[in-house]
């Protein structure tokens, strides 16, 4: 049986999951840098 189908899984599931928050967590920082900016401006 070849194994290398599920070591492409592996890596494509992991640097897809790592993309995924990365992505989630710039999302989140730019929200609260936005939240911060508003606080700072009143």
């Amino acid at each position: 049986m070849n194994h290398w189908p599920f070591i492409i899984a592996c890596y494509v599931i992991g640097i897809g999951g790592t993309a995924g928050v990365l992505l989630w967590s710039y999302i989140a920082m730019r929200r609260a840098e936005a939240q911060a900016e508003a606080i700072t401006r009143k």
